[in-house]
């Protein structure tokens, strides 16, 4: 594709008298609005040629013609000018965000929704595109060709308009989309339309967001006509650490994709939050992986987590996770796995066989791991008591953006057991009241997207593991796999939990310093199929 050149669009002041390109024959005179100033005989200012509002958060249709027409309502609150085009086109679309007017797509002849845009905005000249010539239009509407008409309306605006022709294929469209506004995509018209202007430059609303995936041209034309800036976008805004920090600073995002997604709006919030998670984006998995450090900062017996200082234990946890970055392209992440509840012999006051510390004195550790750049996860083990009824009471902690959750079934006891009599379990109706709870509390709060991991060695311990409801993309899923022992054995549990649970996408590994035969190294324990994508240890 040739070079886009970028130009300076220089836009008339509203109080400069209009500009005529000097023809008389066949003119159409856009009227004035009232005069400004108290001498009614004064040379009124021109009205603007189009007037823009401001947006918030648009999340257009994704039918394109219905998007064209939403965009410019959101868009726009008058236009005397604008574009109606048959098919969705980067000749349109560049014309629109050129000029800064709407464009709605009406296909061969316009249809009643067109028509009742066009009067709402106010219209008084159509550039068609494509359209067929005997279209009806409305009363009082004159109607030109395009390119020439388009060309007539820059001519009068002193706008420079800078021609490309045709864009080469889709291997262009993250460039054209950046040049929208200053480059047009057709051929440069042989001469303008004969008819005079008297109107000033378009009023625009910057600052918004408009999120495409390079489909639905004209509502993308449209949004960049009213001041927004084009971004191509994945599905999902939450998974690029730019796109979140642009929709960060934005006044408004409108949003606009060839496929309908029910949950795009909350993730569009989510991302305008503009938090990123560490390793930047706010999704959990993705190009990033973790290394964790397994423990409490209360008791140095249960991992090694605990054995140190809050600075020692956030520097360890990075030094741990950097021996892992020689292995992989993928970012590697250190992590911290903090136990909140820890599984006791005794019933304590509430005879539940758990014990819970405040979870005021976890946030030192969760702050200085989030400074760091460190994931955390609260580990759960719930002795008789239930595992939603434990997360709900760590409220607290969860707002932080970079705190997961860790279920550990092995500690989740029924009447009559007792920690270390017997490994535990957890029916999956139990998860699955805390995926909902999770995944609410995290859409509720704008929050990024939380790892929720499932702790097991044995297959009984995650009961009827298939019925995981894995359909909230507020969470990211893993099942970690805990045995410990002699290689050959931990080998074989990890392959009859992978063919238990074929459908979870996530595994996690962890390493023991002390209960191994031998302890994996970090290469070895990368060499596992699949790779571990949370390797901790304790």
């Amino acid at each position: 594709m040739k070079k886009l050149l970028v130009v300076l669009v220089v836009a008339v002041l509203a109080g400069i008298a209009a500009i005529a390109l000097g023809r008389d024959d066949a003119a159409v005179q856009l009227s004035p609005g009232p005069s400004t100033t108290p001498n009614a005989a004064a040379t009124p200012d021109p009205q603007p040629l189009a007037v823009a509002q401001p947006v918030k958060r648009v999340i257009l249709p994704a039918d394109p013609v219905a998007a064209s027409i939403e965009a410019s309502t959101a868009g726009f609150t008058s236009a005397q000018v604008a574009i109606v085009a048959a098919e969705d086109s980067w000749t349109a679309t560049s014309y629109a965000a050129a000029l800064g007017i709407p464009v709605l797509l009406a296909g061969a002849e316009p249809t009643q929704q067109v028509r009742d845009e066009l009067d709402r905005l106010g219209v008084r000249v159509v550039l068609a595109d494509g359209v067929a010539p005997d279209a009806q239009w409305g009363s009082g509407r004159d109607v030109f060709p395009l390119a020439a008409g388009a060309r007539a309306v820059a001519d009068g605006l002193g706008i420079r308009l800078t021609y490309v022709g045709d864009l080469a294929g889709d291997e262009g469209v993250e460039e054209a989309l950046t040049t929208l506004g200053t480059v047009i995509y057709d051929e440069e018209p042989a001469s303008a339309s004969a008819f005079k202007i008297d109107v000033g430059a378009a009023r625009r609303s910057p600052g918004s967001v408009v999120l495409t995936d390079g489909t639905n041209l004209a509502a993308v034309g449209t949004s960049v006509g009213a001041g927004g800036k084009a971004l191509l976008s994945g599905p999902d805004p939450r998974a690029d650490a730019k796109m979140v920090a642009a929709l960060g600073k934005a006044t408004g995002v409108v949003a606009s994709f060839a496929t309908e997604d029910p949950d795009l709006d909350w993730k569009v919030a989510t991302a305008a939050s503009g938090v990123q998670l560490p390793g930047g984006g706010q999704l959990v998995f993705g190009g990033k992986r973790y290394v964790a450090l397994y423990g409490s900062p209360h008791n140095g017996a249960l991992g090694v987590l605990g054995e140190q200082g809050v600075e020692e234990t956030v520097a360890r946890a990075g030094e741990t996770a950097a021996s892992y970055g020689a292995l992989t392209d993928e970012k590697v992440i250190g992590a911290l796995e903090i136990i909140v509840t820890v599984a006791s012999g005794g019933p304590g006051g509430d005879g539940n066989y758990s014990t819970e510390w405040d979870p005021e004195g976890f946030k030192p550790l969760i702050e200085a791991a989030q400074a760091a750049g460190q994931y955390v996860v609260l580990d759960f083990q719930p002795g008789r008591s239930d595992f939603l009824s434990q997360v709900k009471a760590y409220e607290e902690l969860l707002a932080y953006p970079n705190v997961g959750v860790a279920l550990d079934p092995e500690w989740r006891l029924h009447a009559g057991e007792l920690p270390l009599a017997q490994s535990g379990h957890v029916d999956i109706a139990e998860v699955n009241a805390v995926v909902s709870y999770l995944a609410d509390f995290v859409r509720e709060n704008a929050l990024p997207q939380k790892l929720l991991v499932l702790h097991q060695f044995q297959v009984q311990m995650l009961r009827d593991i298939d019925q995981l409801d894995q359909s909230r993309a507020e969470l990211a899923y893993l099942i970690h796999v805990d045995g410990q022992g002699t290689q050959e054995a931990k080998a074989s549990t990890w392959q009859t939990l992978l063919e238990n649970a074929p459908s979870v996408e996530h595994w996690g590994w962890k390493n023991f310093y002390d209960e191994d035969r031998p302890m994996l190294t970090p290469e070895q324990t990368y060499q596992l199929q699949p790779r571990p994508d949370f390797v901790s240890y304790q």
